[in-house]
């Protein structure tokens, strides 16, 4: 990440920001960024700081143990994260750790990717019991292979709408909620870093637009269900 660093977001700060959106949100899942490296104790802390209903995303050192994982799941984490856009890495090394992750305490894999790089990944999903895909996939290009991937149990999380490159979200959102009414994840992102934009509350009305009556499901049940909250 050639050093960058972003100023501070404490919880305090997400609580003020959710509250000045008039949103409710009593859960969610806290994403560990590109920057923030493996260091786990800060997200332990947030962890316990927000309470029931939160769960957290990591990413791991190549050589974390299953003592590692084990302790990490009991502080709440429920995903490994793997960001194929902002570091290198290594397809073999991601299979086994996410694997393993899986076998120990039943995390799914999350990727951060761009779409149109999901068909090279294949090898790599056709062993990985289960994955998220971040974001709405990044691009327009990319839509066929995240709806192939969809129509095989990939979720998808509904956030990020100012990162993508997408020409209609609300066209995506309709057909990878019609491919499967359980793919959709929303999430706010925030505090949105490195984003054209953060979230805003129209991307709420894009979404109600879309999803119509699986609204409820989009918004809480479907997250809740995949990271066992």
């Amino acid at each position: 990440n050639h050093g960058y660093l972003p100023e501070p977001f404490t919880i305090a700060d997400y609580r003020q920001r959710v509250a000045a959106l008039g949103l409710g949100v009593d859960g969610g899942a806290v994403v560990t960024a590109s920057y923030q490296g493996t260091g786990q104790d800060y997200l332990a802390t947030a962890l316990r700081e927000l309470g029931p209903g939160w769960v957290g995303v990591t990413q791991l050192e190549p050589d974390a143990t299953d003592e590692d994982i084990v302790a990490l799941d009991k502080a709440g984490v429920r995903a490994v994260r793997f960001n194929l856009r902002r570091s290198a890495t290594d397809v073999k090394l991601l299979t086994t750790q996410a694997l393993r992750a899986w076998e120990l305490v039943g995390w799914h894999a999350e990727f951060y990717v761009d779409a149109t790089l999901l068909l090279s990944l294949e090898p790599v999903f056709k062993k990985l019991p289960a994955v998220s895909i971040d974001h709405l996939g990044m691009s327009t290009r990319g839509l066929p292979y995240l709806l192939n991937l969809v129509d095989r149990g990939a979720r998808v999380k509904a956030t990020g709408f100012g990162r993508a490159t997408i020409d209609d979200v609300g066209d995506a959102l309709r057909r990878i909620n019609a491919v499967n009414p359980a793919a959709l994840m929303f999430g706010t992102d925030l505090p949105g870093t490195r984003a054209r934009r953060a979230f805003e509350l129209t991307d709420l009305d894009t979404i109600t637009e879309a999803v119509g009556d699986n609204l409820d499901a989009v918004l809480d049940g479907n997250a809740r269900s995949f990271y066992r909250i």
